[in-house]
């Protein structure tokens, strides 16, 4: 987090990161195609990836 927003990354909760992964998740439902864009990767955490 401290390299995204350029802050302490003790002033955010442990579910910052995926509150704001949902919530990119649900605009991007939005798309005519309706793919998932963002995918789980495990030891990674998230991966955008387009078809």
């Amino acid at each position: 987090m401290e390299l995204v927003w350029d802050e302490d990354a003790a002033c955010y909760s442990r579910n910052a990161v995926s509150n704001h992964v949902s919530n990119l998740r649900k605009k991007l439902k939005i798309t005519p195609d309706g793919l998932e864009y963002i995918k789980n990767v495990v030891s990674v955490v998230y991966k955008f990836e387009v078809p």
